[in-house]
C-alpha cells in the first residue's frame, strides 16, 4: 500500500531562523578575526527586542549588537511597521566566558587529540531520490521558501511579500519500492502586506502566484526530469489556511536559536541526535559530528554502497575518539557485507576525532551564516568571498569554502573499499 510523507521548512524571516542567523553571524564574526574562537551563542528575538546569551572564549572583541542589527536588516526586517527592525530594536548582551570545566576537556595540550566539546549522538543521512541526496519532501520545502525569499529580496514581483514564511510538502510513495510517485499537497504560509480586499482574494492571488511564478522558477533549477514532472501534477496548494498573515516574524511569535533542528537536517527522515547547530563552533560535536556523519552517508550513497544510508557517531566530552559508529542501509545495500561490517571498515579507515573533522571539512572558516536558513544539508559546495567589517578591527575579505560536507571526494575511496 502506498504511503505519504511530509516535511516542512521555514524562510529566513521565520522568528526561529532569525535567531539562528544572528547566532551564526556572531560565530562567523569571531572566526573572521580569531579562527580558534570557541563560541556557543544563543539568541532570543521578540517584539522589538533581541537577547544574546551564551559563552565565548576568544582573544578578540566583537561588536555583537552591530552584527545582530546587520543580520536583521539583511533578512528584511527594516521597517518599523513590522514591530521588529534592525535599526531600532533593543539588544541585550549576556555573553560570558566559556566554562572552565568545558574548556579543559577540549584544551588537553594535544591539539590532534582535542577532546569533544560535549557528550552526544549525531546522525547523518542520505538517499538517492534527488540529485542532492536529500529526501524529496525536504528538498522541495526548502526550495519553496528559498525561492520566496529570493523573489521578495528582488522586489520586482509579488511585492506584497513580507519576511516570514513556511512551507510543507507531502509526497506519495510507492509502498513496495519506497520511490516517490507524486506530490500530493503543498501548504504555504507567507506573510504579506495589508493590500488585499478580502481573505478569499488574498488566498486566490497568492495561490496563483505560487503556481505561475514560484513553481516555474523551482522547475527551471531542478536537474531530475521525474521531479520536474511531479511539479506539473495536479496537487493541492493551500495558502495561509487561517486567513490573514500580516502579523509575523518575531512580533508574531518569539524565536529561539536551535528550535528548527528537523528543518535544519532531513525533514524528519533518518534521525536526529537532538543537538542544535547554529551558534556553535566546530569544537562542539553537535555540529561537526553531524556534518561528518552527513559527509560519510552522502559519499556512501554516491559510491553505490546503498540507495539509502543512516550514520550515527557518538562522543564523550573530553575524549577524542568516538565512542561508537553505526551504519544502517535499510536493507538497500549493494555490497555483500552486513551493516556492522560496513561500520567497522569505516571506523578503521576514517579519522573521526574532532580536530581531524575540523581539518578535513575546514570548519574553522567563517562559513556558518549561509547554513542558518534553508537547511544545512543538500546545499551547494562552492567558494565565496566574504567581507567582514568591525569598528575594532580592519575590514577583512576572506575566501571561504561553503558546505564542505557536501563534497563527494570520498566516493571513489569508498568504491575501492567496498567493491574491490
Amino acid at each position: 500500500m502506498n504511503y505519504f510523507f511530509t516535511s516542512e521548512s521555514v524562510g529566513q524571516g521565520h522568528p526561529d531562523k532569525c535567531a539562528d542567523q544572528i547566532s551564526d553571524a556572531i560565530l562567523d564574526q569571531f572566526l573572521a578575526y580569531d579562527k580558534e574562537a570557541r563560541v556557543a551563542s544563543e539568541t532570543l528575538v521578540t517584539t522589538g527586542q533581541v537577547v544574546i546569551a551564551g559563552e565565548v572564549h576568544s582573544e578578540e572583541y566583537i561588536d555583537l549588537q552591530q552584527v545582530a542589527r546587520n543580520t536583521i536588516n539583511r533578512i528584511g526586517y527594516n521597517k518599523s511597521e513590522y514591530q521588529f527592525d534592525g535599526n531600532s530594536c533593543g539588544i541585550i548582551n549576556s555573553i560570558h566566558e566559556q566554562s572552565g570545566d568545558i574548556a579543559r576537556g577540549v584544551d588537553n595540550g594535544d591539539e590532534d587529540n582535542q577532546g569533544a566539546g560535549d557528550i552526544g549522538i549525531m546522525f547523518g543521512y542520505a538517499v538517492n531520490e534527488t540529485e542532492t541526496y536529500m529526501p524529496l519532501t525536504s528538498y522541495l520545502s526548502n526550495f519553496i521558501v528559498r525561492t520566496l525569499d529570493e523573489v521578495r529580496h528582488e522586489g520586482k514581483i509579488m511585492t506584497y511579500l513580507r519576511p516570514d514564511s513556511k512551507a510543507q510538502v507531502t509526497v506519495e510513495y510507492d509502498g513496495e519500492t519506497n520511490k516517490p510517485i507524486k506530490i500530493d499537497n503543498i501548504v504555504i504560509c507567507v506573510q504579506h502586506d495589508p493590500v488585499f480586499k478580502s481573505e478569499e482574494c488574498m488566498q486566490k492571488e497568492i495561490t496563483q502566484d505560487i503556481r505561475d511564478i514560484i513553481i516555474p522558477i523551482i522547475k527551471s533549477q531542478i536537474e531530475r526530469e521525474n521531479i520536474r514532472k511531479m511539479l506539473d501534477g495536479d496537487f493541492k496548494i493551500l495558502v495561509n489556511p487561517t486567513g490573514w498573515f500580516e502579523i509575523g516574524g518575531p512580533h508574531g511569535d518569539t524565536g529561539l536559536t536551535g528550535r528548527k533542528i528537523i528543518v535544519d537536517t532531513y525533514g524528519g527522515r533518518g534521525a536526529h541526535g537532538g543537538g542544535a547547530f547554529s551558534g556553535k563552533d566546530s569544537s562542539k560535536v553537535d555540529r561537526s559530528g553531524a556534518y561528518a556523519a552527513r559527509y560519510i552517508a552522502k559519499n556512501l550513497v554516491a559510491a553505490g554502497v546503498s540507495d539509502e544510508v543512516l550514520v550515527q557517531i557518538s562522543y564523550a566530552i573530553g575524549k577524542a575518539e568516538p565512542m561508537s559508529l553505526y551504519v544502517n542501509t535499510y536493507g538497500k545495500s549493494h555490497v555483500k557485507m552486513s551493516d556492522g561490517e560496513i561500520a567497522d571498515i569505516l571506523r578503521k579507515t576514517l579519522d573521526l576525532r574532532p580536530k581531524a573533522i575540523e581539518n578535513t571539512l575546514k570548519l574553522r572558516q567563517p562559513m556558518y551564516s549561509e547554513t542558518a536558513a534553508y537547511g544545512h544539508f543538500g546545499r551547494k559546495n562552492e567558494y565565496v568571498t566574504k567581507t567582514f567589517t568591525s569598528r575594532y578591527h580592519p575590514t577583512k575579505e576572506i575566501e571561504v569554502e561553503l558546505f564542505t560536507w557536501e563534497k563527494l571526494d570520498l566516493a571513489d575511496e569508498f568504491k575501492e573499499l567496498f567493491f574491490s
